[in-house]
């Protein structure tokens, strides 16, 4: 079975994610450097696909796969500590 966005929304701090199975997943938008620094109508302007979410303007896709895993933004290079 494939688990896809239906719809998203903002609040103040949260991303909101309902999927095809009826979950609601909220995420910190802070996970999400771009969208966090994006003006509300660039939130807005997103596509769905089966497998996640795409915001154009932003260059940002996130899956739903990385959300129900917990995964914030993978593209920032992770430093090993000292």
């Amino acid at each position: 079975m494939s688990i896809s966005p239906e719809s998203v929304r903002f609040d103040e701090d949260s991303m909101w994610v309902e999927l095809s199975d009826g979950r609601i997943l909220g995420v910190p938008i802070a996970w999400f450097p771009r969208l966090l620094n994006a003006t509300p109508d660039q939130r807005e302007a997103f596509e769905l696909s089966r497998r996640g979410i795409h915001w154009r303007a932003i260059d940002e896709d996130v899956s739903v796969q990385g959300l129900l895993l917990g995964l914030g933004d993978q593209t920032r290079r992770m430093h090993a500590a000292a």
